[in-house]
């Protein structure tokens, strides 16, 4: 799958008319999203514990250190929770509808992302997933998960 493919082109967006959340890039959050660019997940790895964290973290959950170094995650997990939002109709069609749920990755963290390519009926606690990502055309690749 080509990394250069947009969202749109790939079928990962939400349906017409929910909204997609802005995405910030700053110091902070620089390396995070140079990894996303390049299809990579990236969390939070402490130099003193060895503690994985979740990509926002600034300080270690465990040992609170601020020593978090940037580290590849596998890309896999599963649904820890989940919930689908509803959106307004357009155009006379159905109302538009995305999937938002907790994934806890296997290196431990937990991160809260959209599913895609998964009707909402079958989405339940422990179902396997495997990370790519959702590369709109005006905006940061984000990591989305789908069904493993």
């Amino acid at each position: 799958m080509s990394p250069k493919r947009t969202s749109e082109q790939r079928g990962l967006r939400p349906d017409p008319g929910m909204p997609v959340p802005a995405v910030r890039r700053d110091a902070e959050t620089e390396e995070f999203f140079a990894g996303t660019e390049r299809g990579e997940l990236l969390i939070r790895r402490c130099d003193d514990c060895g503690h994985d964290n979740p990509p926002p973290a600034s300080a270690c959950a465990r040992c609170h250190s601020a020593a978090l170094t940037w580290t590849p995650a596998r890309g896999t997990g599963s649904v820890v929770s989940w919930s689908v939002v509803h959106g307004p109709a357009r155009d006379g069609g159905p109302p538009a509808r995305t999937t938002v749920a907790i994934v806890e990755l296997d290196e431990g963290p937990w991160l809260h992302s959209r599913l895609v390519e998964v009707d909402p009926a079958g989405v339940h606690a422990g179902l396997r997933v495997a990370v790519t990502f959702d590369r709109p055309t005006d905006g940061e690749a984000v990591p989305v998960f789908r069904p493993a």
